[in-house]
């Protein structure tokens, strides 16, 4: 998930935040908690009947995360929306985000992700 945020605090006047989650259903929280310590990142969520295991931390996205999703690819309609993801996290990587270029650029990336996709 990609998340841009106003930001009083932010030169740019905008915030980029990057979130890694996959959700499962309540009854697989334990196999989300070994997901977490297997990846050794992030933090699992309990909601009413749902689990989220949800990765914040940007170094951990890019050195365990993305690893290890390049090493067991993604298969179906999500893996355009992981490449899209991974680009964002190279924009970011480059500080590109700190750009008004690199940021218009992560706000037509973001809006072309999941439902806006053709």
């Amino acid at each position: 998930m990609i998340i841009v945020l106003n930001s009083s605090t932010h030169r740019i006047g905008f915030q980029v935040i990057l979130r890694f989650q996959i959700t499962q259903y309540a009854r697989d929280e334990m196999l989300m908690k070994k997901l977490m310590e297997y990846l050794d990142c992030g933090n699992v969520v309990r909601r009413e009947e749902a689990v989220d295991l949800k990765v914040t931390k940007f170094s951990d996205i890019d050195n365990k995360i993305i690893p290890f999703f390049v090493k067991y690819r993604i298969l179906g309609c999500k893996y355009e929306d992981w490449l899209d993801f991974c680009k964002v996290v190279n924009i970011m990587k480059e500080k590109g985000h700190l750009t008004k270029e690199g940021l218009d650029e992560i706000k037509k990336i973001k809006a072309g992700m999941n439902r806006g996709r053709e």
